[in-house]
């Protein structure tokens, strides 16, 4: 995602909120239920229980060829003794509208604009843009709503260094990807990236959508440009991985863009639509990167939006083709490994690549059905319009609610939300990488600037 700034106001009501109950409430009362009700049928009391009317109690500590087949339930005690469900979620306690909007990612203009799209929508994720990043590093604004949303929220922040860098300002200059490479070792590229992200990790980010595998010989000012680590593949991906190892050491996932690449592009897609080489030429140079670097534990993927001759066909481009995600998923027709780590879109709202030909709600439910996890744009307008087009398409069966669950699924992961918190909660959590494990806490940031004054 390149670095567009978008604002936005969100009316005083809305029809998500019913009878004066927000989805919020709504939510966090059911995630409280799920939460009482695991107490009561998901976990083995740490001391013998007292054996009810008609019932007997073998003890926890009995040896396991002795142990006898559970007691039938007792019509009339409260508990029920038979054995607890396999797997239970605080996700399945979610509206089919609360569990659409857990997969979007809006750009926020301030933190009351974030509150309102968390307690009025049920958002699952945020992104911050310029406007809003020094007010997250200045303030305890984001750690509230952090602190207040019934499930943790996934926030992200564009940080490549360079010219695409929200915290400079308060965090110091980070090089671009192209000075990192001609001036710094993989291992110095990792401790700043470590650096940076230990700031993010402070401020309450828990995504970047850093770094770039675009392979690009562009001037440094073209859209990609100076983003790129090099021209040679090889290179991009060694500069690459020591970048997003630092961000997961620090405990940031990354995500990697533009997948298929976006660096032999013939132009800006925030400008207009764009087209890359044809497949049969991206596969030997602009998708190694990608293909070298789909295992990476926790990490996403974002793509770009430019059309690919032989893949996407010219009426949409890759955020928008189910061959486009078919082709990352699968692997196979690039030399890589499957992948089925989280998928974003770059943003639906702000580059014209997109919204000269799909106006947002059209373009948020095409990016789902194409096979994005996550619909991504600049602003919280228009939120209630993509919820609901969205939900006409379940509806329809135009989006199947099993792809739907997917990507709650591997957006769950990412945000370090338990998917079966009745049954084994690693399964997935392992796959999540530093987010789902613990990491030292980070010195405090005392020292911070103060905001600016209003100009």
């Amino acid at each position: 995602m390149v670095g567009v700034r978008g604002t936005s106001a969100v009316p005083e009501s809305t029809p998500d909120t019913v009878e004066g109950v927000s989805p919020t409430r709504r939510l966090r009362v059911a995630v409280a239920a799920l939460a009482a009700g695991l107490t009561l049928v998901g976990c083995a009391p740490e001391e013998p229980a007292a054996p009810g009317p008609g019932s007997t109690s073998a003890g926890p500590a009995a040896p396991a060829p002795q142990a006898t087949p559970a007691p039938a339930a007792d019509p009339a005690g409260p508990v029920a003794a038979a054995p607890p469900p396999g797997c239970v979620s605080p996700l399945d306690g979610l509206t089919q509208r609360q569990r659409i909007a857990q997969l979007f990612t809006v750009g926020v203009s301030s933190m009351a604009d974030a509150r309102r799209a968390v307690e009025q929508h049920a958002i699952g994720g945020i992104f911050l843009g310029g406007d809003v990043v020094g007010e997250a590093v200045s303030g305890d604004g984001l750690a509230r709503l952090q602190h207040d949303s019934p499930l943790p929220l996934l926030v992200a922040i564009d940080e490549e260094g360079g010219r695409v860098s929200r915290i400079a300002p308060y965090a110091g200059p980070l090089p671009s990807a192209r000075v990192m490479a001609a001036t710094m070792s993989p291992e110095q590229v990792r401790a700043a990236a470590r650096a940076r992200g230990e700031f993010l990790r402070g401020m309450g980010v828990t995504v970047d959508f850093a770094p770039s595998l675009d392979v690009s010989e562009q001037p440094d000012g073209a859209v990609i440009g100076d983003r790129s680590f090099s021209p040679d593949p090889a290179r991009v991906v060694s500069y690459a991985r020591a970048f997003a190892t630092g961000l997961r050491d620090a405990g940031i996932a990354p995500v990697f863009k533009h997948f298929p690449g976006h660096g032999r592009s013939t132009g800006d897609s925030h400008h207009r639509s764009v087209t890359v080489p044809p497949l049969d030429q991206l596969v030997p140079h602009d998708l190694r990167p990608f293909a070298a670097l789909a295992e990476t534990p926790g990490a996403g993927m974002m793509l770009g939006h430019q059309q690919v001759p032989g893949l996407t066909g010219v009426d949409r481009p890759a955020s928008l083709s189910p061959a486009a995600y078919r082709l990352l998923r699968e692997g196979h027709g690039y030399g890589a490994p499957p992948f089925d780590g989280p998928i974003f879109t770059d943003d639906l709202s702000g580059m014209r690549a997109v919204t000269d030909t799909f106006p947002l709600p059209r373009a948020v439910t095409e990016s789902l059905i194409a096979g994005a996890d996550s619909p991504l744009w600049i602003t919280t307008a228009g939120l209630g319009e993509a919820l609901d087009a969205v939900e006409r398409a379940v509806a329809d069966g135009v989006l199947s609610r099993r792809a739907l669950d997917r990507s709650l699924e591997r957006m769950a992961t990412l945000r370090g939300i338990p998917v079966c918190v009745g049954g084994p909660a690693t399964g997935f959590l392992e796959e999540a990488g530093p987010l789902a494990t613990p990491v030292p806490d980070l010195p405090p940031r005392a020292d911070l600037p103060r905001l600016p004054p209003p100009r």
